[in-house]
């Protein structure tokens, strides 16, 4: 039977079945899709990949034993100087090993053996008795000050900045904002470790002064950052819980990094949108931002911006693994991705100048962006949920911003990823997933203000207990807070 001359209802029934069977293709495609998630294609996070699941080798085939490689340099036993040794004791042998004849002389360069150990640690504890005396005249009593130099608080700066480093907020279990101790933890060390016996209430506040103390300090972090030329930038998600008894459970907050070559500045909002971006960044910043594609970001000019490519490889691998169209697509721009970190790794390894770079990248540019317009003027309907509609529009959206994808290229100290804003929010992942965010403001800002600490003396291979106890000393005795700004220029 032809089909003109088939039922309008039988017509009807075939066009309406056909219509379901599309609907159908393309959500099984989503659904697909999202099963095959992982790391490499998306932004969820590598541990998130799930246990069992192999990383695909760096090249076909290859596969490495465990442990030290062939070829790879030797690592000796790590000799502490002299001036470290608490004692040298020089052993001679009495007696020749073969013969034994009596031996004599000096040996000039003698076999060095050290043995490292721990003495019992103690704590140091000053105590200040306050007489009090009566006058003979008038009969009121007088009770004597502490000294100038002693602080009002029973435990020492060091203490507090030992505490404030070990320490994380979290309701009944607090954790620590580096080594991620509980609180029972915590006391159980300085018990068993110093010798010290400190209450919950007064780890409690100790952590509250130094976060008050830190204030200033990072403030003033934050002002630096925000005056270099470029800037990484990124956020997570950080819940933060509510404290006033009225809205009990926890808010979905975020956690933002700000990053330059030796200085991060972290600040937990309830916000993820273009006003915390440029409360971060800085309104009138005239720099240029590393970031993702994130709309918060759209109030920069293009030319302020680098996209992270890092995030453009995963786009194009998904791209690449939904097969069909996309597959080609996906396939052509991961090829000159590749190109172009093969060449800039050549830059930064010292094997290729940046005038042959800059040439070689202008026309991987040229075809780069003709594959995305190609793309991107594919037909698709306005709604159109199929795998190719999602590339399509991906394509769109890079294309809008395609010029911030080479900014990196004219200006050599700058990289073409977001990787730093990313490796910095990894511990703070790991704190929000052993504690599960804050439990109030006041937390969120220890968090924040601990983290941009620590980060940066870090990279500046700086002592943070030594700073820690430097900014309590500072706040007790209204003294000159230390900086986290680097005092020496970056050496290449």
């Amino acid at each position: 039977m032809d089909w003109v001359e088939t039922p309008q209802s039988v017509q009807e029934l075939v066009l309406r079945l056909l219509a379901e069977n599309r609907e159908l293709k393309t959500r099984l495609s989503w659904l697909e899709e999202q099963t095959k998630q992982n790391s490499q294609n998306s932004s969820r996070p590598p541990s998130g990949d799930g246990f069992g699941k192999k990383k695909p080798e760096a090249i076909a085939g290859e596969k490495r034993k465990r442990g030290g490689q062939k070829g790879h340099p030797g690592h000796e036993r790590y000799l502490y100087d002299e001036s470290a040794c608490s004692a040298i004791h020089d052993v001679f042998p009495p007696v020749c090993k073969v013969c034994g004849a009596e031996l004599r002389g000096v040996d000039e360069h003698p076999y060095r053996h050290q043995q490292v150990d721990i003495v019992p640690i103690k704590p140091q504890i000053i105590e200040h008795r306050l007489h009090e005396l009566a006058c003979q005249g008038c009969l009121k009593k007088t009770r004597a000050s502490l000294p100038a130099n002693i602080a009002a608080s029973s435990y020492g700066e060091r203490l507090t900045a030992f505490i404030a480093w070990l320490r994380r907020e979290r309701s009944a279990e607090r954790f620590s904002s580096d080594y991620r101790q509980s609180h029972g933890q915590l006391q159980q060390l300085l018990s068993r470790l110093f010798g010290i016996k400190i209450s919950c209430a007064s780890i409690s506040g100790l952590r509250h002064e130094m976060s008050d103390a830190l204030s200033s300090v990072v403030c003033g972090a934050h002002a630096y950052e925000q005056s270099q030329a470029h800037v990484h930038s990124d956020e997570t998600s950080f819940p933060q819980g509510n404290s006033d008894g009225q809205n009990p459970g926890q808010t979905k907050g975020w956690l933002w990094v700000l990053v330059t070559d030796r200085v991060t500045v972290f600040e937990i909002a309830l916000s993820r949108g273009q006003v915390m971006a440029k409360q971060m960044i800085g309104a009138t910043y005239s720099g240029i931002v590393i970031s993702d594609r994130y709309s918060s970001y759209g109030w920069l000019s293009v030319e302020q911006r680098q996209l992270c490519w890092a995030h453009l490889k995963r786009d194009f691998t998904a791209m690449a693994e939904r097969g069909g169209v996309s597959q080609t697509i996906g396939a052509a721009l991961l090829k000159r991705q590749k190109r172009l970190f093969r060449w800039w790794h050549q830059v930064r390894d010292g094997t290729m100048s940046r005038e042959p770079f800059q040439n070689a990248v202008a026309a991987l540019r040229i075809g780069f962006k003709a594959q995305l317009e190609s793309a991107a003027d594919l037909p698709i309907q306005p709604n159109e949920k199929s795998p190719l509609a999602k590339t399509v529009r991906t394509c769109q959206q890079i294309l809008k911003l395609e010029a911030a994808l080479w900014t990196f290229v004219e200006h050599p100290n700058m990289e073409p990823t977001n990787n730093a804003a990313e490796q910095a929010l990894r511990p703070a992942v790991i704190w929000r997933r052993t504690s599960f965010g804050s439990q109030s403001a006041a937390g969120s800002q220890f968090v924040a203000r601990m983290l941009s600490v620590v980060t940066s003396l870090k990279a500046q291979n700086r002592d943070v207990w030594d700073f820690l106890a430097l900014v309590c000393q500072a706040a007790r005795f209204n003294r000159p807070m230390p900086s986290l700004i680097p005092l020496k220029p970056l050496t290449p």
